[in-house]
């Protein structure tokens, strides 16, 4: 892999007051309660652009985590994504203020039927001029389940079995069911779109049938750019298939090659090539105009931040409550229906109580960089060559002075080794990303004929 490769960076947040790094909103600086207010997303947006940003990718949950001492208690004390508003919406005020930043919008599966969901999609398409992306989750919480009217949520492999016919039916809408060409907005002529150019889809699939037209003309995508971060090997599978950009967790760049190894491996085999994916991992950052400041700061943030909140967060991921061990107990990673490839490396190295309790001093279970611009720099290219990824979902600490920080200490450094652009890529999210292209490349599983019939059973 070239070392003057250009990273892909996304700003990683999300629609509620504590994400990743828990416990910072009480910080004095920290404005993440304004979570509420238009402009703190607009303005975000502003600053993101201005540092490059590729993309905000805005996680998302439909639940609340209630494994921890099976309660909300600390969950809404510390407010650990409780509340939680609707991604979505926040898109097109970002978009209007706005040219080049992307935007990665999480949508569970298990909630929406994809009939409408591929409207919704095509509409924030349309409106960001193709910048959107869509983070696919199966879900992973019971509590989600339950609030849907469901006991509890399917079995793991199960959900993802769902959401291999849940695409299977969006190609069907976004990519045959209306043809290049159909719509001519001819005011003359009185013809604004041609009937024999929209096709009626039929999809009688194990989870789901739908017999209907697209709703939404082709937006400049059509299909929106993929993400996933699901590595278990079901979520593996689902990734090569579908996926076009790989969010990992990993904890050094070692465990990131393996990693990317196998993800691009499984792409291959999939009839896809190993370059059709980008993979990001997720990345905490201090920064400061020397290594002393940044560490300066991040003892001032320590005092702000509360791993157990972190450590509740990780219960709802791994399916453990961890409240029930003592601080130095073997705990049993045993399997659950949550999210498999979250327990891998605690149950790797056998960690306790006090282990993960330290491991989250931060509030968040990421990677975290300390340093000046350039230190920051360095150990970011490290992990792209050594772990032979593409890029990082960079997490909040204090918002927004966690960006704006590393907008003015850390993004020269990257320009001057020649990692990280210059000037803004433009285009769609798509060809931003993979440089060429605005729809999906025809060896992509979304474009396979015989998966894609309309007016017939497939």
């Amino acid at each position: 892999m070239s070392p003057r490769k250009e990273i892909l960076l996304n700003a990683f947040t999300m629609n509620c007051v504590g994400h990743i790094n828990h416990g910072l909103w009480t910080h004095p600086r920290d404005r993440s309660s304004d979570y509420k207010r238009l402009d703190y997303w607009t303005d975000l947006a502003e600053t993101l652009e201005r540092g490059l940003f590729d993309a905000m990718f805005i996680a998302d949950i439909v639940g609340v985590y209630d494994v921890y001492r099976d309660s909300i208690d600390l969950t809404a004390r510390e407010s650990i994504q409780l509340p939680v508003n609707d991604p979505t919406l926040l898109v097109p005020a970002m978009a209007a203020v706005t040219k080049n930043l992307g935007f990665g919008v999480t949508v569970n599966t298990a909630v929406e039927h994809p009939y409408t969901f591929a409207r919704r999609f095509s509409t924030l398409d349309h409106l960001t001029e193709g910048r959107i992306g869509w983070n696919i989750v199966t879900g992973y919480l019971d509590s989600a389940a339950r609030g849907v009217g469901k006991s509890a949520m399917a079995e793991h492999d199960t959900r993802y079995d769902r959401a291999d016919d849940y695409l299977d039916l969006l190609y069907k809408l976004w990519e045959t069911s209306w043809e290049d060409g159909a719509v001519l907005n001819d005011k003359a002529g009185r013809l604004y779109a041609d009937p024999a150019k929209i096709h009626e889809i039929r999809h009688e699939g194990p989870f789901y049938q739908s017999r209907g037209y697209h709703l939404s003309e082709p937006s400049p995508q059509r299909t929106p750019v993929l993400f996933q971060a699901g590595t278990s090997g079901r979520g593996q599978r689902f990734a090569a298939r579908h996926a076009e950009c790989i969010f990992i967790s990993a904890s050094d760049p070692a465990a990131a090659r393996n990693v990317s190894a196998e993800l691009r491996a499984a792409a291959v085999a999939a009839g896809r090539r190993a370059d059709d994916i980008r993979i990001l991992v997720g990345l905490s950052v201090v920064t400061g105009e020397t290594d002393a400041l940044a560490e300066e700061k991040l003892q001032e943030y320590l005092t702000y931040a509360n791993p157990e909140a972190g450590l509740a967060h990780f219960a709802a991921g791994s399916g453990i409550d961890f409240s029930t061990y003592g601080l130095d107990d073997e705990i049993t990673y045993g399997p659950t229906n949550a999210i498999q490839s979250t327990t891998a490396v605690a149950r790797q190295k056998r960690l306790t109580r006090r282990q993960l309790l330290e491991q989250l001093r931060l509030g968040g279970r990421y990677p975290l960089i300390v340093g000046s611009g350039d230190t920051v720099a360095a150990e970011m290219q490290r992990w792209i060559e050594e772990g032979e990824i593409d890029g990082f979902n960079l997490t909040r600490t204090v918002v927004p002075e966690s960006w704006v920080d590393f907008i003015r200490f850390v993004v020269p450094a990257l320009q001057e080794r020649g990692i990280y652009k210059t000037e803004p890529r433009g285009g769609t999210l798509r060809r931003h990303i993979f440089g060429e292209g605005d729809r999906l490349p025809a060896r992509h599983a979304g474009l396979q004929p015989l998966r894609l019939q309309t007016g017939s059973a497939a």
